[in-house]
């Protein structure tokens, strides 16, 4: 899919831990949810972290990290980049450290890194406050998050549309690449390569992604590991902790241990303001 780089919001890597934290405008953390956006058949899961620290691991799409009571950091070779709200580069393995209580993530499933920065950039401007409120399941932001981060993706096709909604809704149905080509009405080398300049991922990873998100909202929900892992497609429960760690850098039982940590503390300034 054509894009067209993002100009306005230019790259950032300063330190912005003096500022307000961010998600505290919103007074509660969220929870995992997969939000719809009505013009693209990508869901933008959000997802709380309630730990301090993230192994090294690629995200599978955009990311948007915010900090619940100060900044977060990412970090791999190529450097580092700290800031109260960080736009991540996917496909890019690194590290994440977070302040007190963690942060949130939203993945904005199906849209490019619009900047040349080889990791991250800190969010600027009314990104910040925008990403709170998508986090926050504000559907009226994620759709402009979205938009303001993807100026120039251009929509999908009908077929490859119905496709992507098919797997994120059902990741037990496991689609095979037979069923993709006869969807697009192409052989099936074309029809992966279709799919992967449509989504950004090949048709095996973004099915096993899809997965992933189904399995971390059912263990959020209190489902025992082994069930989600069955219910979203994997082979056993090894299969699951395995892609969780290899995707999100931490194991779905830390995970579960970190969701009790997850609430953000309000500030002074929240405080006074509520009065």
């Amino acid at each position: 899919m054509p894009r067209r780089r993002l100009r306005s919001l230019g790259p950032g890597s300063h330190d912005s831990s003096h500022r307000r934290p961010v998600l505290s405008l919103l007074g509660t953390a969220p929870t995992m949810t997969a939000v719809a956006d009505p013009s693209s058949p990508f869901t933008s899961p959000v997802f709380p972290v309630g730990v301090r620290r993230l192994a090294a691991h690629p995200n599978p799409a955009l990311a948007v990290l915010v900090g619940r009571t100060g900044p977060v950091t990412v970090a791999n070779e190529s450097g580092r980049v700290t800031g109260d709200a960080l736009i991540v580069r996917p496909a890019t393995s690194h590290c994440v450290s977070f302040a007190e209580r963690g942060a949130d993530v939203i993945y904005l499933n199906g849209l490019d890194f619009p900047f040349s920065a080889p990791l991250a950039v800190a969010a600027t401007g009314m990104l910040p406050q925008l990403a709170a409120r998508a986090i926050g399941g504000e559907a009226e932001a994620i759709a402009e998050l979205r938009a303001r981060l993807g100026l120039g993706a251009a929509p999908l096709p009908a077929n490859m549309a119905a496709i992507v909604r098919t797997i994120q809704a059902d990741p037990m149905a496991r689609m095979p690449q037979t069923e993709l080509a006869r969807r697009l009405g192409v052989e099936r080398t074309q029809a992966l390569r279709r799919f992967k300049a449509a989504t950004g991922l090949t048709f095996r990873a973004f099915k096993l992604w899809s997965g992933l998100q189904h399995a971390a909202r059912q263990i959020e929900a209190g489902v025992l590991v082994r069930t989600a892992a069955m219910d979203a497609g994997f082979a056993d429960t090894a299969h699951l902790s395995r892609s969780f760690r290899a995707m999100f850098g931490l194991s779905p039982s830390a995970a579960i241990a970190g969701l009790g940590e997850s609430g953000p503390s309000p500030t002074p300034e929240d405080r006074r303001a509520s009065k």
